[in-house]
């Protein structure tokens, strides 16, 4: 999912990743000075922001309808082929096939998942859930890991028990169905690699179509070389390099996704440095505090935050600021939902005490960090 996929403006969120807080200095014109906007302009129109927005939900519509479609394809492809080889490995006596055919049956379901997630994360956003369903794409990439591991250990299992007992197969119908199986499993692989940039969904779909390439590429190797030298042992052999390489993948877009469930914050953003730079930018800030940052999504990014000014700042200076603020945060740390609430100092006072605080003056002690 790119930066573009995003929901109508959240609201408050229950359980946020992170907190943090940020004592502004005297100087504000340090560090970051090179970013600085123009501030009266820096907010922009609202009538340019509600067209930015609009942009951005029709190509989110555009890019989902294509991802769709996509999957629909693939689905089709691995359900014929995934029934080709079933049929070839009985006939010609390849456990090869057979297990490949089984490997493409997790494939097909995790697909259908995935298409069945973006089908969900497609509709509106309800009162009972004010963010849509978007979190069941990252659900579907949590499951597309768990199968992937599964189908790891299979082939794994596979791989041992034909080291230990070859069996007999006919190498040429192996052949004939394996290079099928790899011209569909990359014909599909294709069609996801140019529409997954940013979403985890999709690149689960597309481990598994890489799945489904590297185990018919290995089968065909395997026919070839048990073809013309008889050697039966080489496809469990590359069958176990196969599996380590869907290990690998698998636990990577189980980790990721799982970061996402967590609610931890996004691996670009430092919630300490968003308080420090939004502090040496925006001379009115006196302090920060509270900072939350968290993944909706995909590259999908919300963030609340307690802005502390000074008692004579007018109403009028306040949405001023907050605008700017929305806008800054978006610009350069792609957060695309931000919620700044705007006190004085003296409310301000205790707010962010405890084991979630950061003091810049004593940013060396232990006792600061982050509070999930």
């Amino acid at each position: 999912m790119s930066d573009t996929d995003r929901p109508e403006r959240p609201g408050p969120h229950p359980g946020e990743s992170d907190s943090v807080g940020q004592e502004c200095g005297e100087d504000h014109d340090h560090d970051h000075a090179h970013d600085r906007g123009d501030p009266a302009g820096g907010a922009g129109s609202d009538g340019d922001h509600g067209q930015d927005h609009d942009s951005d939900r029709g190509h989110s519509h555009g890019l989902r309808s294509l991802q769709r479609n996509r999957l629909l394809i693939c689905i089709v492809i691995t359900g014929l082929v995934m029934v080709a080889e079933v049929i070839g490995g009985i006939l010609s006596g390849s456990l090869a096939l057979v297990s490949d055919a089984g490997h493409m049956l997790t494939d097909f379901l995790g697909l259908a998942l995935s298409f069945s997630a973006i089908a969900l994360g497609s509709r509106p956003a309800t009162s009972a859930r004010s963010y849509g369903f978007y979190r069941a794409e990252i659900l579907a990439a949590f499951v597309n890991g768990m199968l992937l591991l599964g189908a790891t250990l299979y082939i794994t299992y596979e791989s041992v028990a034909r080291l230990i007992k070859p069996t007999e197969v006919h190498a040429t119908g192996m052949l004939v169905v394996a290079l099928v199986g790899l011209a569909a499993n990359l014909g599909s692989a294709m069609l996801l690699l140019g529409v997954g940039h940013g979403s985890l969904n999709i690149r689960g779909a597309f481990l598994h179509m890489i799945s489904d390439t590297l185990s018919s590429l290995g089968v065909v190797v395997g026919a070839l070389i048990i073809r013309f030298t008889g050697w039966e042992r080489v496809d469990p052999i590359l069958s176990m390099a196969i599996a380590v390489m869907i290990g690998f993948s698998a636990w990577r877009l189980l980790r990721d996704a799982a970061s996402v469930l967590l609610e931890s914050a996004p691996k670009h953003v430092h919630d300490e440095d968003i308080a420090a730079r939004c502090c040496a930018e925006f001379p009115e800030v006196r302090e920060i505090h509270d900072v939350h940052v968290w993944e909706i999504t995909s590259s999908m990014y919300a963030m609340t935050a307690h802005v502390a000014v000074d008692p004579g700042v007018t109403i009028e200076k306040v949405d001023e600021l907050r605008a700017r603020l929305e806008r800054y945060v978006s610009e350069k740390f792609h957060i695309g939902h931000a919620i700044f609430q705007v006190e004085s100092v003296g409310a301000a006072e205790g707010h962010h005490e405890g084991p979630a605080s950061f003091d810049p003056r004593h940013s060396g002690d232990d006792g600061h960090g982050h509070s999930h």
